[in-house]
């Protein structure tokens, strides 16, 4: 075969005249003409290519023949290797492009797509010196510094990657996908105003770029401004509405706004419009999950892994419905085998921490889970991490350690920027009592539903509210229904008609039946219905206004027990107020403020109180009193709650299924040294 050209060199010069003279297509035929009689004329295969290429044709067999027949020509490498960069056939652009670079270790191009090639095919590690040397080269090649950027985000180097992005943006600080990675970098860094300030100045320059939208509602979901993340995904939705992923991220927002039957709509809508769209099925099965259908959960999750089966976010969440039903050990497998797929995955680490008692055996997982928090995780990863070391150590007895691992993980949920302000609270607590009082009490207590089924067990979180829920539902006759979300928004609805100068006690009826017909389709012929909700008790008067024959159930626990607790806990979902000890404090106040309120108004025989000490001092006792003031008869099988099967969501879900310990009394004092803002709550 020939290398080279054996036409005169004026025709090959004719032909390159007429590529340079922007004549392609003439430049096409004339190349063609002559490739008739000339079949292994390498140069007439790279004319022909280079016409082909220029014209947006396809050029690939003329790319293929003209390295072929010029071996040693780095040029025709590089174009070959360009053109399959650019259709995607990574694996033998990187081949071409190594060919390339063999015989012209310095050209720019070839070194900036063999890169490119490297992360496509998962080797970002290899890629970053090829941009590297390319940047030497070429200081300002933009391209070269965004994907570094691009590269250092892959591998989790979140302050390398916005070193990258900024250095682009020297050269070019109008370019909106550069911002929108900025942001990206940003937000896994834990830098979230910042964050949304890039994505914000990408959609200043890009105001309809759906990426940018959907990018920006997501960390304003982070920051705690979920109604305004919200509105920018209906935004997204409304310029494109056939992006599955933007019907999903308005989902997630809506599921942590607790509006779960919305949500599932928007997962339906992603999966009508891309059925394959894992995360998807993934989201929706959360929301079944929450809304108490388990199975469908599980179906959901499972079509996401027959999608997916390394998505390491479903296994782990096939994990979590495992151990919803107690069965811990098919947990943990699922956990470690998320692990093995991705052994960055933190939330697993986190998940078998919280799944069962650790102990100083448990080595390999404590150093896993170290080596994670040693390298720059993303806010969330880091957060999870550091709860979980902090479970770790209290449960190996290394108190001052559990606690450093536990206030800084409180410290970081500040970064979220979302502040508890407490006087909106106290100010809510108080237009309550106002509305719901003595005389309130009297007048409507005739009027509500006659129905006995719902049992409420109030209190603050930690307090013992899934203990109580697990000894009741352990009775044939009663269904435990978690906690339902219902009673917050049907105080909304009241305090806004009452605003508006409507006779707001007419929406109570409504309330009730929509309240019954919720709580029947969950539970079918049990006599007694428990919604578990603990902030119920700032409802308590509206509650007993729609069911004059509710039984309400306090449950009490000691002030620093329940607030350390709850500060151990991984609790931002619930409120601003579980991060800081003076906010606890504050939130406490007001809890007992109100239920003070409650037990001056309500009738004794609507609130049956139960200290958390006494039930797990004496449980046979309460168990009866409890049963007794719900009017059911005694059935032993309350005394081995532990063994009942059922679905168990909240963050109690392994203790329930313990025998009653009283090590978690008086807890505290394994922490006395660093609780000093609790203190007041505590009676001298």
């Amino acid at each position: 075969m020939n290398k080279a050209s054996i036409l005169n060199p004026h025709e090959i010069g004719a032909l390159v005249a007429l590529v340079n003279q922007d004549r392609l297509s003439e430049a096409e035929r004339r190349a063609g003409a002559l490739l008739g009689a000339n079949p292994n004329d390498g140069m007439l295969w790279k004319i022909l290519s280079v016409a082909l290429v220029r014209q947006g044709r396809d050029a690939l067999q003329a790319l293929r023949r003209t390295a072929e027949l010029l071996p040693l020509d780095g040029e025709a490498h590089c174009n070959l290797g360009a053109a399959l960069h650019d259709q995607g056939q990574w694996a033998a652009a990187l081949a071409s492009l190594q060919r390339a670079l063999a015989l012209q270790p310095n050209n720019v191009e070839a070194l900036v797509d063999a890169a490119n090639a490297l992360r496509a095919l998962g080797r970002a590690r290899e890629a970053i010196p090829l941009y590297r040397r390319a940047l030497e080269h070429e200081p300002a090649l933009i391209e070269a510094h965004n994907n570094l950027g691009n590269a250092f985000l892959d591998l989790g180097r979140f302050d390398d990657a916005a070193g990258c992005y900024r250095s682009a943006l020297q050269f070019k600080p109008d370019d909106a996908q550069i911002l929108c990675n900025m942001g990206t970098a940003l937000r896994q860094a834990g830098l979230l105003a910042e964050a949304a300030q890039s994505y914000g100045r990408a959609l200043i320059l890009k105001p309809g770029d759906v990426d940018a939208l959907n990018n920006l509602g997501n960390v304003l979901r982070d920051l705690g401004s979920r109604r305004e993340a919200a509105a920018l995904f209906r935004t997204a939705i409304e310029l494109d509405p056939g992006r599955a992923d933007s019907h999903c991220n308005l989902g997630t927002v809506l599921f942590q706004l607790r509006r779960v039957d919305e949500a599932s709509a928007s997962y339906r809508r992603a999966l009508a419009l891309q059925p394959d769209y894992a995360p998807a099925h993934l989201s929706l099965g959360l929301a079944m999950r929450q809304q108490r259908h388990p199975a469908d959960a599980e179906s959901a999750c499972q079509a996401a892994l027959a999608i997916d089966p390394n998505y390491v976010e479903a296994l782990s969440f096939l994990g979590e419905l495992r151990a919803d039903r107690g069965r811990f050990a098919e947990a943990e497998e699922l956990f470690r085998r998320a692990i093995a797929i991705n052994p960055d995955f933190s939330s697993a680490y986190a998940s078998i921490a919280a799944h069962r008692k650790m102990t100083g055996e448990d080595t390999a997982w404590l150093e896993g889970a170290e080596a994670l928090l040693a390298k720059r995780r993303p806010l969330g990863d880091e957060i999870g991490l550091r709860y979980a070391l902090g479970k770790y150590f209290d449960d190996v007895r290394q108190y001052d350690e559990a606690f450093n691992h536990y206030r800084e993980a409180n410290e970081l949920t500040k970064r979220y920027g979302t502040s508890y302000d407490g006087a909106k609270l106290a100010r809510r607590v108080e237009r309550i009592i106002r509305s719901f009082d003595a005389a309130f009490t009297r007048q409507y207590q005739a009027q509500g539903s006659a129905s006995e089924l719902p049992v409420f067990i109030v209190g603050m979180p930690r307090s013992g509210t899934s203990l109580a829920e697990q000894i009741l539902a352990s009775h044939p006759a009663v269904f435990g229904a978690g906690e339902v979300i219902f009673w917050n928004g049907a105080y909304d609805a009241y305090r806004d008609a009452e605003l508006a100068g409507k006779n707001a006690a007419a929406l109570i009826p409504g309330m009730a039946g929509e309240y019954i017909d919720r709580l029947t389709a969950m539970s079918g012929t049990a006599l007694r219905v428990v919604d578990k909700m603990p902030a119920n008790f700032l409802y308590a008067g509206l509650i007993r206004a729609a069911f004059p024959k509710a039984r309400i159930i306090h449950m009490q626990r000691h002030p620093i027990d329940t607030c350390l607790s709850i500060y151990f806990q991984n609790f931002f979902n619930i409120g601003p107020y579980a991060n800081d000890f003076d906010n606890l404090a504050h939130y406490y106040r007001l809890y007992l403020h109100i239920t003070d309120h409650w037990r001056a108004v309500l009738p004794a025989t609507a609130l049956l109180e139960i200290p958390y000490e006494a039930l797990i001092d004496d449980q046979e006792s309460w168990t009866r009193r409890m049963l007794d003031f719900i009017g059911l008869p005694w059935d032993p099988r309350c005394l081995d709650f532990h063994r009942t099967d059922r679905v168990v969501i909240t963050a109690s879900k392994w203790q329930v299924r313990q025998k009653i310990s009283k090590s978690s009394a008086g807890r505290w004092r394994n922490y006395d040294k660093f609780v000093g803002p609790l203190r007041g709550l505590v009676e001298s």
